[in-house]
């Protein structure tokens, strides 16, 4: 990803994962992650996500329309697994933040 998220005008909801990579993550990590952002996209009431990683140190934000969107997603079979399989051999440690955003606003340079 290489842009912001275009999401609606708020009210919307994000989960902000941030983590803690293991030095060497193991096997499987970077087509879990690549799996886990296509099959996210495809749920109802997914707007978008933004990552950046840095050191090991990782933040996505994904956006949703509703806590009900997001309470599916954490319910998908194939996202449980990731959760568990990062707990034993990818993280070693990672917080998970739910927000409502009440205001959203923007900056974009003009092109010259």
């Amino acid at each position: 990803m290489t842009e912001p998220a275009q999401t609606p005008e708020p009210p919307y909801f994000a989960v902000i994962f941030t983590s803690m990579r293991r030095e060497q993550p193991g096997d499987g990590f970077a087509e879990a992650d690549e799996r886990l952002f296509a099959l996210a996209q495809d749920q109802p009431g997914f707007l978008g996500y933004e990552t950046a990683d840095t050191d090991g140190l990782g933040i996505t934000v994904s956006y949703w329309e509703s806590e009900t969107a997001i309470a599916a997603w954490k319910a998908v079979t194939e996202h449980r697994a990731a959760q568990d399989q990062g707990r034993a051999r990818w993280f070693d440690s990672y917080q998970v933040r739910v927000a409502r955003v009440e205001r959203a606003y923007e900056f974009t340079r003009p092109t010259s």
